[in-house]
Protein backbone atom coordinates (compact mmCIF):
# COMPACT_ATOMS: atom_id res chain seq x y z
CA UNK A 1 0.00 0.00 0.00
CA UNK A 2 1.53 3.66 -0.87
CA UNK A 3 0.54 6.21 1.42
CA UNK A 4 1.44 9.87 1.44
CA UNK A 5 2.51 12.55 4.41
CA UNK A 6 2.87 16.74 3.70
CA UNK A 7 4.17 18.12 7.20
CA UNK A 8 3.69 21.93 6.45
CA UNK A 9 6.80 23.10 8.23
CA UNK A 10 5.71 26.65 7.51
CA UNK A 11 2.58 26.72 9.58
CA UNK A 12 3.60 26.17 13.53
CA UNK A 13 0.92 25.59 15.68
CA UNK A 14 1.48 25.60 19.47
CA UNK A 15 4.05 23.89 21.78
CA UNK A 16 3.52 20.68 22.93
CA UNK A 17 3.80 20.91 26.79
CA UNK A 18 6.09 18.52 28.32
CA UNK A 19 3.21 17.83 30.53
CA UNK A 20 0.82 15.68 27.92
CA UNK A 21 3.74 13.16 28.87
CA UNK A 22 2.81 13.23 32.28
CA UNK A 23 1.75 9.76 34.64
CA UNK A 24 -0.35 8.92 37.03
CA UNK A 25 0.14 6.56 40.18
CA UNK A 26 -2.51 5.77 42.75
CA UNK A 27 -2.38 4.10 45.88
CA UNK A 28 -3.48 0.64 44.55
CA UNK A 29 -2.30 -2.57 43.98
CA UNK A 30 1.49 -2.64 43.67
CA UNK A 31 1.82 0.31 41.80
CA UNK A 32 3.65 2.19 44.68
CA UNK A 33 4.14 -0.81 47.27
CA UNK A 34 6.36 -3.07 45.14
CA UNK A 35 6.36 -0.89 42.35
CA UNK A 36 8.09 2.05 43.40
CA UNK A 37 8.63 2.08 47.03
CA UNK A 38 10.21 -0.88 48.44
CA UNK A 39 11.69 1.04 52.07
CA UNK A 40 15.05 1.30 52.89
CA UNK A 41 15.84 -2.18 54.41
CA UNK A 42 14.68 -3.91 51.36
CA UNK A 43 16.93 -6.88 49.52
CA UNK A 44 16.30 -4.77 46.24
CA UNK A 45 18.40 -2.14 45.47
CA UNK A 46 17.25 1.16 45.69
CA UNK A 47 17.72 4.81 46.64
CA UNK A 48 16.40 5.72 49.86
CA UNK A 49 13.82 3.20 49.77
CA UNK A 50 12.64 4.01 45.95
CA UNK A 51 13.71 1.00 43.43
CA UNK A 52 16.30 1.97 41.80
CA UNK A 53 15.47 0.20 38.26
CA UNK A 54 12.11 2.19 38.51
CA UNK A 55 13.59 5.12 39.24
CA UNK A 56 16.44 5.07 36.46
CA UNK A 57 13.78 3.91 34.29
CA UNK A 58 11.94 6.75 34.65
CA UNK A 59 14.35 9.42 34.79
CA UNK A 60 15.50 8.19 31.61
CA UNK A 61 12.45 9.00 29.61
CA UNK A 62 11.86 12.40 31.49
CA UNK A 63 8.78 12.00 33.08
CA UNK A 64 7.41 15.60 33.62
CA UNK A 65 4.22 15.49 35.77
CA UNK A 66 2.78 12.54 38.16
CA UNK A 67 0.05 12.47 39.37
CA UNK A 68 -0.79 11.27 43.46
CA UNK A 69 -2.21 9.61 45.44
CA UNK A 70 -5.62 9.12 43.58
CA UNK A 71 -7.78 8.59 41.37
CA UNK A 72 -10.84 7.15 43.44
CA UNK A 73 -8.42 7.19 46.38
CA UNK A 74 -7.57 10.74 46.61
CA UNK A 75 -11.15 11.62 48.40
CA UNK A 76 -10.77 9.46 50.84
CA UNK A 77 -7.16 9.96 51.84
CA UNK A 78 -6.44 12.49 54.65
CA UNK A 79 -2.78 13.91 54.47
CA UNK A 80 -2.09 13.73 58.45
CA UNK A 81 -1.82 9.89 58.32
CA UNK A 82 1.33 9.92 55.85
CA UNK A 83 3.32 12.29 57.86
CA UNK A 84 5.84 11.54 60.47
CA UNK A 85 7.65 8.32 61.61
CA UNK A 86 6.31 5.35 59.12
CA UNK A 87 5.59 2.85 62.17
CA UNK A 88 3.77 5.33 63.78
CA UNK A 89 1.64 5.86 60.76
CA UNK A 90 -2.28 4.55 61.27
CA UNK A 91 -3.32 1.61 58.90
CA UNK A 92 -6.49 2.49 56.83
CA UNK A 93 -9.04 0.20 54.67
CA UNK A 94 -8.54 0.86 51.13
CA UNK A 95 -12.15 1.70 50.22
CA UNK A 96 -11.50 1.86 46.68
CA UNK A 97 -9.55 -0.67 45.77
CA UNK A 98 -9.76 -3.11 48.86
CA UNK A 99 -7.25 -4.05 51.14
CA UNK A 100 -5.17 -1.94 53.77
CA UNK A 101 -3.28 1.33 53.36
CA UNK A 102 -0.46 1.11 55.91
CA UNK A 103 0.82 4.95 55.12
CA UNK A 104 4.54 4.46 53.81
CA UNK A 105 4.34 6.21 51.19
CA UNK A 106 3.39 9.86 52.03
CA UNK A 107 3.20 13.33 51.22
CA UNK A 108 7.44 13.19 51.90
CA UNK A 109 7.51 10.49 50.10
CA UNK A 110 6.19 11.51 46.66
CA UNK A 111 7.65 14.73 47.28
CA UNK A 112 10.63 13.70 47.15
CA UNK A 113 10.16 11.06 44.44
CA UNK A 114 9.38 13.85 42.37
CA UNK A 115 12.31 15.42 43.42
CA UNK A 116 14.40 12.43 42.53
CA UNK A 117 13.47 11.51 39.06
CA UNK A 118 13.04 15.25 38.12
CA UNK A 119 9.27 15.81 37.64
CA UNK A 120 6.72 17.88 38.95
CA UNK A 121 3.80 17.55 41.22
CA UNK A 122 0.46 17.03 40.51
CA UNK A 123 -1.66 16.66 43.71
CA UNK A 124 -4.95 15.59 44.26
CA UNK A 125 -6.97 16.65 47.35
CA UNK A 126 -10.00 15.25 49.21
CA UNK A 127 -13.06 16.94 48.43
CA UNK A 128 -15.63 14.21 48.41
CA UNK A 129 -14.67 13.38 52.10
CA UNK A 130 -12.47 16.42 53.10
CA UNK A 131 -12.65 19.43 53.97
CA UNK A 132 -11.29 23.02 52.63
CA UNK A 133 -9.53 23.84 56.04
CA UNK A 134 -7.81 20.23 55.47
CA UNK A 135 -6.46 21.05 52.11
CA UNK A 136 -5.30 24.15 53.30
CA UNK A 137 -3.49 23.16 55.91
CA UNK A 138 -1.97 20.32 53.19
CA UNK A 139 -0.88 23.71 51.10
CA UNK A 140 0.55 25.41 54.13
CA UNK A 141 2.64 22.05 55.16
CA UNK A 142 3.84 21.61 51.18
CA UNK A 143 4.65 24.93 51.01
CA UNK A 144 5.06 27.42 53.49
CA UNK A 145 8.58 29.06 54.08
CA UNK A 146 7.96 30.90 57.73
CA UNK A 147 7.52 30.07 61.26
CA UNK A 148 3.69 29.18 61.43
CA UNK A 149 3.53 25.63 62.95
CA UNK A 150 2.36 23.75 59.93
CA UNK A 151 5.92 24.85 58.85
CA UNK A 152 7.49 24.00 61.80
CA UNK A 153 6.30 20.64 61.69
CA UNK A 154 7.52 20.03 58.52
CA UNK A 155 10.83 21.07 58.96
CA UNK A 156 10.37 18.64 62.28
CA UNK A 157 9.78 15.30 60.03
CA UNK A 158 12.75 16.63 58.06
CA UNK A 159 12.07 18.52 55.45
CA UNK A 160 13.59 22.26 55.58
CA UNK A 161 13.35 23.33 52.48
CA UNK A 162 9.11 23.60 51.08
CA UNK A 163 8.18 21.78 47.63
CA UNK A 164 6.97 22.81 44.95
CA UNK A 165 3.73 22.11 44.13
CA UNK A 166 2.69 22.77 39.98
CA UNK A 167 -0.93 21.08 39.87
CA UNK A 168 -3.86 20.76 42.32
CA UNK A 169 -6.30 18.22 41.49
CA UNK A 170 -9.46 19.63 43.54
CA UNK A 171 -11.18 16.82 43.79
CA UNK A 172 -11.54 13.33 41.72
CA UNK A 173 -14.01 12.04 39.51
CA UNK A 174 -16.65 14.35 41.36
CA UNK A 175 -19.26 12.55 39.42
CA UNK A 176 -18.29 8.97 40.48
CA UNK A 177 -16.25 7.41 43.14
CA UNK A 178 -15.76 11.30 44.62
CA UNK A 179 -18.99 11.94 45.60
CA UNK A 180 -21.98 11.34 42.92
CA UNK A 181 -22.40 15.06 42.41
CA UNK A 182 -24.15 16.59 40.44
CA UNK A 183 -22.22 19.58 38.22
CA UNK A 184 -23.87 22.51 40.06
CA UNK A 185 -23.31 21.41 43.12
CA UNK A 186 -19.87 20.46 42.16
CA UNK A 187 -19.38 23.40 40.71
CA UNK A 188 -20.11 25.42 44.24
CA UNK A 189 -18.22 22.95 46.34
CA UNK A 190 -15.37 24.08 43.39
CA UNK A 191 -15.50 27.40 43.93
CA UNK A 192 -15.17 26.86 47.94
CA UNK A 193 -11.66 25.17 47.66
CA UNK A 194 -10.47 27.01 44.73
CA UNK A 195 -10.79 30.43 46.94
CA UNK A 196 -9.07 28.92 49.68
CA UNK A 197 -6.16 27.38 47.51
CA UNK A 198 -3.33 30.01 49.62
CA UNK A 199 0.23 28.36 48.72
CA UNK A 200 3.27 30.19 50.25
CA UNK A 201 6.21 31.12 48.46
CA UNK A 202 7.37 33.85 45.79
CA UNK A 203 4.75 33.06 43.12
CA UNK A 204 1.19 31.69 44.78
CA UNK A 205 -0.21 31.95 41.29
CA UNK A 206 2.34 29.51 40.19
CA UNK A 207 -0.66 26.59 41.46
CA UNK A 208 -2.86 25.69 38.89
CA UNK A 209 -6.12 24.69 40.11
CA UNK A 210 -8.01 21.53 38.29
CA UNK A 211 -11.50 20.71 38.30
CA UNK A 212 -12.72 17.37 38.36
CA UNK A 213 -14.23 17.32 34.84
CA UNK A 214 -16.13 14.91 32.93
CA UNK A 215 -16.15 11.09 32.59
CA UNK A 216 -15.46 10.34 28.29
CA UNK A 217 -18.40 12.05 26.38
CA UNK A 218 -20.37 13.38 29.72
CA UNK A 219 -20.10 17.43 27.50
CA UNK A 220 -23.21 18.24 30.06
CA UNK A 221 -21.28 17.86 33.12
CA UNK A 222 -18.24 20.44 30.78
CA UNK A 223 -21.61 22.58 30.56
CA UNK A 224 -22.35 22.96 33.81
CA UNK A 225 -18.84 23.32 35.35
CA UNK A 226 -17.91 25.40 33.11
CA UNK A 227 -20.69 27.67 33.11
CA UNK A 228 -20.91 27.79 36.71
CA UNK A 229 -17.50 28.05 38.08
CA UNK A 230 -15.28 28.88 34.42
CA UNK A 231 -13.81 31.65 35.92
CA UNK A 232 -11.84 30.06 38.88
CA UNK A 233 -10.68 27.39 37.04
CA UNK A 234 -7.25 26.98 35.91
CA UNK A 235 -7.45 23.62 34.31
CA UNK A 236 -10.37 21.30 33.72
CA UNK A 237 -10.08 17.77 33.62
CA UNK A 238 -11.31 15.01 31.51
CA UNK A 239 -10.78 10.92 32.00
CA UNK A 240 -11.14 8.52 29.07
CA UNK A 241 -10.09 4.85 28.90
CA UNK A 242 -10.12 2.19 25.82
CA UNK A 243 -12.19 -0.65 26.47
CA UNK A 244 -12.35 -3.71 23.28
CA UNK A 245 -15.66 -4.22 24.01
CA UNK A 246 -16.77 -1.05 25.36
CA UNK A 247 -18.72 -3.01 28.22
CA UNK A 248 -17.59 -2.42 31.55
CA UNK A 249 -18.44 -5.59 32.55
CA UNK A 250 -16.57 -7.63 30.31
CA UNK A 251 -14.00 -5.45 28.97
CA UNK A 252 -11.72 -7.97 27.19
CA UNK A 253 -8.54 -9.71 27.92
CA UNK A 254 -5.34 -8.44 27.75
CA UNK A 255 -3.11 -10.79 25.96
CA UNK A 256 -5.66 -13.18 24.27
CA UNK A 257 -7.20 -11.52 21.62
CA UNK A 258 -7.83 -11.64 17.82
CA UNK A 259 -7.83 -8.96 14.90
CA UNK A 260 -11.45 -7.83 15.86
CA UNK A 261 -10.43 -6.89 19.46
CA UNK A 262 -6.88 -5.26 17.66
CA UNK A 263 -9.22 -2.93 16.05
CA UNK A 264 -11.69 -2.63 18.00
CA UNK A 265 -9.51 -0.97 20.49
CA UNK A 266 -7.40 1.14 17.80
CA UNK A 267 -10.77 2.66 17.04
CA UNK A 268 -11.79 3.13 20.35
CA UNK A 269 -8.33 5.09 21.34
CA UNK A 270 -9.12 7.38 18.27
CA UNK A 271 -12.66 8.85 19.97
CA UNK A 272 -10.41 10.43 21.89
CA UNK A 273 -9.83 13.17 18.92
CA UNK A 274 -14.04 13.56 18.75
CA UNK A 275 -14.17 13.62 22.67
CA UNK A 276 -11.74 16.79 22.46
CA UNK A 277 -13.44 17.99 20.08
CA UNK A 278 -16.49 18.42 21.67
CA UNK A 279 -15.32 19.61 25.15
CA UNK A 280 -13.22 21.97 23.55
CA UNK A 281 -16.15 23.23 21.67
CA UNK A 282 -18.42 24.04 25.37
CA UNK A 283 -14.87 25.44 26.59
CA UNK A 284 -14.54 27.90 24.16
CA UNK A 285 -17.89 29.03 24.89
CA UNK A 286 -16.82 30.15 28.57
CA UNK A 287 -12.82 30.76 27.49
CA UNK A 288 -12.66 31.91 24.26
CA UNK A 289 -8.90 33.25 25.04
CA UNK A 290 -8.23 29.22 25.96
CA UNK A 291 -6.43 30.40 29.51
CA UNK A 292 -8.29 27.16 30.87
CA UNK A 293 -6.24 24.14 30.11
CA UNK A 294 -7.89 21.13 29.17
CA UNK A 295 -5.94 17.92 31.07
CA UNK A 296 -6.65 14.19 29.99
CA UNK A 297 -5.45 13.28 33.69
CA UNK A 298 -6.34 9.49 33.37
CA UNK A 299 -6.44 8.19 29.97
CA UNK A 300 -5.33 4.59 28.56
CA UNK A 301 -6.11 0.69 28.25
CA UNK A 302 -8.37 -1.41 30.46
CA UNK A 303 -8.78 -5.14 30.24
CA UNK A 304 -10.24 -7.56 32.33
CA UNK A 305 -8.34 -9.29 35.13
CA UNK A 306 -6.68 -12.28 33.98
CA UNK A 307 -8.39 -15.06 34.54
CA UNK A 308 -7.09 -17.93 36.96
CA UNK A 309 -4.01 -15.24 38.27
CA UNK A 310 -4.26 -13.81 42.17
CA UNK A 311 -3.20 -10.12 40.79
CA UNK A 312 -3.18 -6.93 43.12
CA UNK A 313 -5.79 -4.86 41.73
CA UNK A 314 -5.86 -3.20 38.11
CA UNK A 315 -2.33 -5.20 36.95
CA UNK A 316 -2.73 -5.94 33.64
CA UNK A 317 -0.26 -7.05 31.01
CA UNK A 318 0.83 -5.07 28.40
CA UNK A 319 0.90 -5.52 24.45
CA UNK A 320 2.39 -4.39 20.76
CA UNK A 321 -1.53 -3.78 20.92
CA UNK A 322 -0.94 -0.82 23.84
CA UNK A 323 1.63 0.95 22.18
CA UNK A 324 -0.19 1.55 18.72
CA UNK A 325 -2.84 2.91 21.02
CA UNK A 326 -0.67 4.77 23.62
CA UNK A 327 1.01 6.59 20.01
CA UNK A 328 -1.99 7.30 18.63
CA UNK A 329 -3.24 8.76 21.48
CA UNK A 330 -0.14 10.86 21.89
CA UNK A 331 -0.71 12.10 18.09
CA UNK A 332 -3.90 13.42 19.15
CA UNK A 333 -2.81 15.41 22.18
CA UNK A 334 -0.11 16.68 19.72
CA UNK A 335 -2.74 18.05 17.00
CA UNK A 336 -5.05 19.76 20.39
CA UNK A 337 -1.72 21.24 21.89
CA UNK A 338 -3.37 24.54 21.92
CA UNK A 339 -5.94 23.61 24.41
CA UNK A 340 -4.73 19.98 25.95
CA UNK A 341 -1.61 20.84 28.07
CA UNK A 342 -1.06 18.15 30.28
CA UNK A 343 -2.24 14.39 30.81
CA UNK A 344 -1.32 11.65 32.47
CA UNK A 345 -1.47 7.62 31.81
CA UNK A 346 -2.94 5.11 33.75
CA UNK A 347 -0.53 4.22 35.22
CA UNK A 348 3.25 4.22 35.93
CA UNK A 349 3.84 0.90 37.19
CA UNK A 350 2.05 -2.37 37.48
CA UNK A 351 -1.60 -0.86 37.21
CA UNK A 352 -3.13 -0.60 33.74
CA UNK A 353 -1.21 0.54 30.77
CA UNK A 354 1.71 0.73 33.08
CA UNK A 355 5.06 2.13 32.14
CA UNK A 356 6.89 -1.14 34.43
CA UNK A 357 5.94 -4.12 35.47
CA UNK A 358 7.78 -5.25 38.67
CA UNK A 359 7.96 -9.00 40.37
CA UNK A 360 10.23 -9.10 43.50
CA UNK A 361 13.82 -8.35 42.28
CA UNK A 362 12.67 -8.23 38.37
CA UNK A 363 11.37 -5.49 36.28
CA UNK A 364 10.35 -4.99 32.79
CA UNK A 365 9.83 -2.86 30.50
CA UNK A 366 6.23 -2.19 28.73
CA UNK A 367 5.84 -1.85 24.80
CA UNK A 368 4.12 1.36 26.43
CA UNK A 369 6.97 2.81 27.78
CA UNK A 370 9.37 2.60 24.32
CA UNK A 371 6.48 4.37 22.52
CA UNK A 372 7.04 7.28 25.96
CA UNK A 373 10.61 6.90 25.04
CA UNK A 374 10.45 7.21 21.41
CA UNK A 375 7.65 9.87 21.94
CA UNK A 376 9.84 12.30 23.96
CA UNK A 377 11.34 14.11 21.16
CA UNK A 378 8.20 15.82 21.01
CA UNK A 379 8.22 17.29 24.47
CA UNK A 380 8.35 20.89 24.03
CA UNK A 381 8.41 21.05 20.43
CA UNK A 382 6.05 22.66 18.61
CA UNK A 383 2.84 21.26 16.82
CA UNK A 384 3.01 21.20 13.11
CA UNK A 385 -0.20 20.46 10.80
CA UNK A 386 0.25 17.40 8.39
CA UNK A 387 -2.24 16.22 5.61
CA UNK A 388 -1.91 12.19 5.38
CA UNK A 389 -3.57 10.67 2.28
CA UNK A 390 -3.45 6.53 2.95
CA UNK A 391 -6.19 3.83 2.24
CA UNK A 392 -8.36 2.94 5.65
CA UNK A 393 -7.37 -0.46 7.43
CA UNK A 394 -10.66 -2.46 7.31
CA UNK A 395 -11.41 -5.29 8.91
CA UNK A 396 -15.25 -6.16 9.27
CA UNK A 397 -17.30 -3.16 9.08
CA UNK A 398 -14.56 -1.06 11.44
CA UNK A 399 -12.32 1.50 9.82
CA UNK A 400 -9.23 3.26 11.08
CA UNK A 401 -6.73 5.13 9.11
CA UNK A 402 -4.26 3.73 7.35
CA UNK A 403 -1.59 6.14 8.45
CA UNK A 404 -2.06 7.76 11.71
CA UNK A 405 0.47 10.57 12.01
CA UNK A 406 1.56 13.78 14.14
CA UNK A 407 4.51 16.38 14.22
CA UNK A 408 6.52 18.33 15.72
CA UNK A 409 9.32 21.10 15.56
CA UNK A 410 12.61 20.64 18.54
CA UNK A 411 14.46 24.11 19.74
CA UNK A 412 17.08 22.83 17.25
CA UNK A 413 15.43 23.29 14.32
CA UNK A 414 14.77 18.88 14.12
CA UNK A 415 11.17 18.27 12.89
CA UNK A 416 10.05 14.84 14.21
CA UNK A 417 7.17 12.80 12.62
CA UNK A 418 5.22 10.45 14.90
CA UNK A 419 3.64 7.76 12.60
CA UNK A 420 1.61 4.50 13.60
CA UNK A 421 0.42 1.47 10.93
CA UNK A 422 -2.44 -0.03 12.04
CA UNK A 423 -2.47 -3.32 9.84
CA UNK A 424 -1.71 -6.52 11.16
CA UNK A 425 -0.54 -7.89 7.79
CA UNK A 426 0.33 -5.02 5.61
CA UNK A 427 3.48 -2.84 5.18
CA UNK A 428 2.89 0.82 3.90
CA UNK A 429 5.52 2.48 1.19
CA UNK A 430 5.50 5.89 2.72
CA UNK A 431 6.51 9.32 0.84
CA UNK A 432 7.13 11.86 3.37
CA UNK A 433 7.91 15.39 2.49
CA UNK A 434 8.02 18.71 4.05
CA UNK A 435 6.17 22.19 2.79
CA UNK A 436 8.14 25.33 3.76
CA UNK A 437 11.40 23.47 4.51
CA UNK A 438 13.77 21.22 3.53
CA UNK A 439 15.70 17.67 5.00
CA UNK A 440 18.83 16.95 4.25
CA UNK A 441 19.05 13.65 6.03
CA UNK A 442 16.57 11.26 8.23
CA UNK A 443 16.52 8.87 10.51
CA UNK A 444 14.07 6.89 12.10
CA UNK A 445 13.05 4.21 14.78
CA UNK A 446 10.67 1.74 14.72
CA UNK A 447 8.52 -0.62 17.32
CA UNK A 448 7.05 -3.68 16.26
CA UNK A 449 6.75 -7.70 17.09
CA UNK A 450 6.22 -10.56 15.48
CA UNK A 451 2.47 -10.42 16.53
CA UNK A 452 -0.72 -8.04 17.40
CA UNK A 453 -0.46 -10.34 20.83
CA UNK A 454 3.35 -10.23 21.91
CA UNK A 455 4.56 -8.69 24.80
CA UNK A 456 7.69 -8.44 27.30
CA UNK A 457 7.80 -10.37 30.13
CA UNK A 458 10.19 -11.06 32.91
CA UNK A 459 12.19 -14.05 31.42
CA UNK A 460 11.53 -12.35 27.64
CA UNK A 461 11.99 -8.73 28.27
CA UNK A 462 13.26 -7.66 24.65
CA UNK A 463 10.54 -8.99 22.33
CA UNK A 464 8.61 -5.64 21.85
CA UNK A 465 11.38 -2.96 21.71
CA UNK A 466 12.41 -0.10 19.45
CA UNK A 467 14.93 -0.65 16.73
CA UNK A 468 16.69 1.86 13.98
CA UNK A 469 14.63 1.76 10.77
CA UNK A 470 16.66 0.94 7.56
CA UNK A 471 15.95 1.31 3.98
CA UNK A 472 14.87 5.13 3.66
CA UNK A 473 15.63 6.77 0.33
CA UNK A 474 15.34 10.13 -1.24
CA UNK A 475 13.89 10.82 -4.26
CA UNK A 476 12.51 14.29 -6.01
CA UNK A 477 12.07 16.24 -2.79
CA UNK A 478 10.95 13.83 -0.92
CA UNK A 479 11.66 10.55 1.78
CA UNK A 480 10.45 7.29 0.60
CA UNK A 481 10.39 4.47 3.77
CA UNK A 482 8.47 1.39 4.50
CA UNK A 483 6.41 1.25 7.79
CA UNK A 484 6.08 -2.55 9.00
CA UNK A 485 3.16 -4.11 9.79
CA UNK A 486 1.79 -3.47 13.27
CA UNK A 487 4.19 -0.67 14.18
CA UNK A 488 4.67 3.33 15.56
CA UNK A 489 8.39 4.89 14.02
CA UNK A 490 9.59 8.17 15.06
CA UNK A 491 11.17 10.10 12.27
CA UNK A 492 13.85 12.72 12.83
CA UNK A 493 14.02 15.21 9.60
CA UNK A 494 17.10 17.77 9.49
Amino acid sequence: MDAQVVVHADRPGAVIRPEIYGQFAEQLGHGIDQGIWVGEASAIPNIKGYRKDVVDALKAIHVPVIRWPGGCFADEYHWRDGIGPRGQRPVRRNLSWGGEENNAFGTHEFMDFAELIGAKTYIGVNVGGGTAREMSDWLEYLTADGQSSIARERRANGRDKPWKVAYLGIGNEAWGCGGHMRPAYYADLYRQFATFVHPSGDDPSAIVRVASGANADDVAWTEGVMSAAGELIDAYGVHYYTLPTQDWKKKGSATDFGETEWIATLHGALHMDDLLNRHSAIMDKYDPKKRVALVVDEWGNWYDPQPGVASPPLYQQNSLRDALTAAMTLNIFHAHADRVRMANIAQMVNVLQAMILTDQKRMVLTPTYHVFDMYQVFQGATSLPLDVRAPDYVFGNVHVPGVQASAGRDAAGVVHVGLVNPSPDKPVRLHVRLSGAQAKSIKGRVLTAPAITSINTFDHPGVVKPEPLAGMSSSGGEWVLSLPPRSVVVLDMR
